[in-house]
């Protein structure tokens, strides 16, 4: 990193900070804030881990908060974000806690720290936005939005509800302008609800702007969540979407077939992450209303561990050696569709890209009497070689070294690629990737068709030559590529 002044030979730059080879990632930012315009200098050790500093005249000053937590440097307000549990004299603050402090009083070394988010069982804090007079915090609890206003005061940070977030949409703070004023805009959709935009002023109401138009009928599909119960006793939520008449949350166990041929007969698409901390929340999507549900399917999409739905530990959870707890949840969301009557295996799909794409991979080599027919998409597959191709090497923070001996005695039982066997139940699969995706290497998913179509099994294989890590370069080969994957589902859980 260097400063450079515009006019002068970029050789004359002052370097101001040299991360290592290793690293992941070394940038810096600055703050024109009047009155507090500061720089920082921020280096990532690894994806999930590293350093900040503040650039003084005398150099650089370490923020001394732990390596894995976030920070926020707001005018006179240092926001720290845990993802593990820290220790300051005799307090222990939990993963997923929000403490503020005074910035120049940290530095100077007193640690008087106040707690404006501790999670529970049931809600993690997603972020937070500042307005030029307040904090607005946006949290999920049981993976719906909540938002609540912090004003700092003479005698503590005062707290209310932001009122007209609906309980099945997903809410965002869409922007603030933290410097001037304390109006915000936020944007929010559903699973049935096409996205909105609304403005709003803390203290005042909020209205609707604008919202976009609907792309399907959703007069009568209805949105519910429901819990699974994971190998390891864990509740794992998961939302249905779709007809009204689908088996009722009440029908909580029993054989498919007591729900009646309409619901169970259903074709059902299931989709997940699990990873990066990464939230699956409510969202329309016209592709998937015009798609599938305006069809007559049921979609589901399960909030696994390895996503940030309850904070950090819903991830951290999931690091490395205990990587098959992903997998242990998505194959529980899947059964319970079945004992609850919604559907039966051979009308049951799933669909997942990238990290997505592997949690595809492991179903179909573990657990491939779940489903009826499997889409990977941008998949990560072989893990012995996942940290050598692209940015790989970047995710082994997540998923661990296979160079390490240890770590592969963990990563070789669930990578797909090495998990092949020859006269498995394994259903029809359709793999799809971008010749140019420069994230996870297209050789993963050749790799992949090229194992299973030498042992004689149902693979489809679409490779697009552009598009980067998203395998589509504009909407036409989007809309395309989408209809090619549900069209591969609906025909094999349906026929």
């Amino acid at each position: 990193m260097k400063e450079w002044r515009r006019g002068t030979p970029l050789a004359d730059a002052t370097e101001v900070f040299a991360g290592q080879p290793e690293d992941v990632l070394v940038y810096g930012s600055h703050d024109p804030t009047p009155g507090f315009t500061r720089d920082f200098v921020h280096r990532h050790v690894d994806f999930f881990s590293g350093e900040r500093y503040l650039r003084t005249d005398g150099g650089l000053v370490r923020i001394d908060v732990p390596d894995d937590a976030e920070i926020d440097v707001h005018r006179e307000w240092l926001l720290v974000r845990l993802r593990s549990a820290w220790t300051v004299g005799p307090v222990t603050y939990p993963a997923g806690a929000l403490l503020a402090a005074r910035f120049d009083d940290f530095l100077a070394g007193r640690r008087e720290l106040t707690v404006l988010f501790e999670p529970d069982p049931h809600t993690s804090l997603s972020y937070h936005a500042w307005t030029r007079n307040h904090l607005i915090l946006h949290t999920l609890s049981d993976v719906k939005s909540r938002l609540e206003v912090l004003t700092p005061g003479e005698h503590g940070w005062d707290r209310a509800p932001l009122p007209g977030v609906p309980e099945f949409g997903h809410t965002d703070v869409d922007d603030t302008d933290p410097d001037h004023s304390d109006e915000y805009l936020l944007t929010s959709s559903g699973y049935t609800e096409p996205a909105a935009l609304h403005y709003g002023h803390v203290g005042g109401e909020t209205e609707t702007l604008k919202q976009q138009p609907a792309f399907f009928d959703a007069d009568d599909i209805t949105v519910r969540q429901l819990f699974a119960t994971s190998a390891d006793g864990t509740r794992v939520p998961y939302f249905v979407v779709g007809p009204a008449d689908t088996a009722s949350p009440a029908d909580t166990a029993g054989p498919a077939d007591v729900a009646g041929p309409t619901g169970a007969a259903r074709p059902t698409l299931l989709t997940g992450y699990g990873g990066f901390e990464v939230s699956l929340t409510p969202g329309y999507s016209g592709v998937i209303g015009r798609g599938w549900l305006a069809r007559g399917g049921t979609y589901v999409v399960a909030n696994i561990r390895g996503g940030g739905e309850y904070g950090p530990d819903w991830h951290n959870s999931t690091l490395k050696a205990s990587r098959h707890k992903v997998y242990e949840d998505f194959a529980a969301v899947a059964a319970d569709l079945v004992d609850r009557g919604i559907t039966r295996p051979e009308r049951l799909g799933i669909e997942g890209g990238s990290n997505g794409g592997l949690l595809m991979g492991v179903m179909l080599t573990r657990y491939p009497e779940l489903f009826g027919a499997i889409v990977s998409q941008v998949p990560l597959l072989d893990m012995k070689r996942h940290h050598r191709l692209l940015a790989g090497a970047s995710w082994m923070a997540e998923y661990g070294d296979p160079d390490e001996e240890s770590d592969w005695a963990y990563l070789r039982p669930y990578s797909p690629y090495h998990n092949v066997r020859p006269g498995q139940p394994y259903p029809p699969v359709l793999l799809a990737t971008s010749t140019r995706d420069d994230r996870v290497h297209p050789g993963h998913a050749r790799k992949m068709v090229a194992r299973l179509s030498g042992y004689g099994y149902d693979v489809h294989y679409y490779e697009n030559i552009e598009g980067g890590h998203a395998a589509a370069a504009d909407n036409e080969q989007r809309a395309f590529k989408w209809a090619l994957a549900l069209d591969f589902l609906w025909t094999r859980l349906s026929g």
